[in-house]
């Protein structure tokens, strides 16, 4: 069965960084595009970072771009999301997902990871 595991959240201090890593399992790792998406609390689900299959293109959402990275290790089934120069409005609980297109649109991905909390103090 399919299963995406995110890890490395936490509490961090505004300025700080953080990264996240997602291990996925059970799929073809390298024939999906990843995402990143987040969700605080009473507020929607949003696109946070996407990266193709290779992990030759990436993307960002506007609130994030040139703050956070996205890359991927196929070897290693893993995806990883840089988070540096974090903001309390970055405070929420990131989920990791597999898409079989590169996309920005939460309904688009087919495996999502339980989620991981991160917290950013002021």
């Amino acid at each position: 069965q399919v299963q995406v595991v995110e890890s490395g959240g936490g509490l961090v201090q505004a300025g700080g960084s953080l990264r996240l890593s997602c291990a996925a399992s059970g799929l073809s790792f390298s024939n999906y595009a990843m995402g990143w998406f987040r969700q605080a609390p009473g507020e929607e689900r949003t696109f946070v970072a996407r990266i193709t299959r290779s992990g030759g293109i990436t993307g960002y959402a506007d609130s994030v771009k040139g703050r956070f990275t996205i890359s991927r290790d196929n070897a290693k089934n893993t995806v990883y999301l840089q988070m540096n120069s974090l903001k309390p409005e970055d405070t929420a609980v990131y989920y990791c997902a597999a898409a079989t297109r590169y996309s920005t649109i939460a309904t688009t991905y087919d495996y999502w990871g339980q989620g991981t909390q991160v917290t950013v103090s002021s």
